[in-house]
């Protein structure tokens, strides 16, 4: 096959995505050939509000709904794949919407949420994030794991502090996961993991998705695509060619003021960091440059069955996995 022709066949999966809703989003995560995604629908907000930002995303999905439908299971995926859709899958990147409320998480299952990340950045009533002296995971976050494992919601562990994702990992009865990650062999970051850590993951049965968010990559807004497969490669030699995707961290259509409230505690509060000027890399700088990777990868050796792994069909069986299908 070409690179264009095994891109089109394959399952392409990006297991973050936090770009802005619309339908010009959706148009290019078509032109990309994008099965399915994990697409952000909670970060500071509370019950609340999250559930307010559900009910909006699931009303523009319906008014697109030529180009997405929305994902509950792996079924679900294949048939966007069939019918040249976009699967969404809606996820948190913390668990502060599940408030003090354990009934809270089997009520977002329902509503379609498949991935939840424990912490973002900072301590919540789970655990600690990556930016804060680490806690660990608190029982009642032990409570939170055993019911995202019961009713089939992925733990998420990429902005979490070192010994809270540990902890979880232990914890855990189903596969836990960092969606976005990158290697800190390749760039030391808070954000980024050691090869200690994506070892200890893929050990206990977990999974890694690959960012390309210039700050987390060695030559930061001067990265091309070739950097990020580079990446995609280093850290598959440490989990091996089962436990790998990718997790882009698309911020595609935002301004200024949405990476301020994502680097203020809370949204709002004290700087936790600043990530500068932000600029995908070059080959990979939309959604709809996509089948790009696919052509990098195949370029750089990897054969069309690991290509196919990479770009999707990994994430797939770990989806299937923790969801109980």
């Amino acid at each position: 096959m070409s690179p264009a022709e095994l891109h089109a066949d394959s399952i392409v999966i990006d297991g973050l995505i936090i770009a802005k809703w619309n339908r010009e989003l959706f148009e290019d995560m078509r032109k990309g050939g994008l099965t399915a995604a994990n697409c952000t629908v909670s970060v500071w907000e509370g019950f609340q509000a999250t559930i307010n930002n559900i009910a909006a995303s699931q009303k523009l999905i319906r008014e697109n709904s030529d180009l997405v439908i929305p994902v509950k299971t792996t079924a679900d995926i294949r048939k966007a794949k069939e019918q040249g859709k976009t699967g969404i899958i809606f996820g948190f990147q913390n668990a502060h919407a599940f408030e003090d409320q354990l009934g809270y998480i089997e009520i977002f299952k329902q509503l379609g949420v498949g991935v939840v990340q424990m912490c973002y950045n900072t301590q919540n009533l789970v655990g600690t994030g990556c930016y804060e002296r680490d806690g660990g995971l608190s029982g009642f976050g032990r409570e939170v794991v055993a019911e995202m494992n019961r009713v089939g919601i992925m733990c998420d562990l990429s902005h979490v502090g070192s010994k809270t994702s540990e902890e979880v990992i232990l914890e855990s009865k189903k596969p836990v996961c960092y969606s976005h990650c990158l290697p800190s062999g390749l760039k030391e970051h808070p954000r980024n993991k050691s090869d200690e850590e994506l070892k200890f993951i893929a050990d206990h049965g977990g999974f890694v998705g690959v960012t390309m968010f210039a700050p987390f990559l060695a030559k930061g807004i001067d990265s091309t695509i070739d950097d990020y497969a580079e990446a995609i490669e280093y850290t598959m030699n440490i989990v091996g060619e089962d436990a790998i995707g990718i997790g882009t961290d698309f911020t595609q259509g935002h301004g200024q003021d949405f990476f301020e409230m994502l680097t203020h505690d809370k949204g709002y509060a004290r700087r936790l960091t600043s990530f500068g000027k932000i600029i995908n890399p070059l080959g990979i700088r939309t959604v709809g440059e996509f089948p790009n990777l696919t052509e990098t990868l195949l370029k750089r050796g990897h054969s069309e069955r690991v290509v196919r792994k990479i770009m999707g069909e990994n994430w797939v069986s770990v989806l299937r996995d923790v969801w109980g299908e």
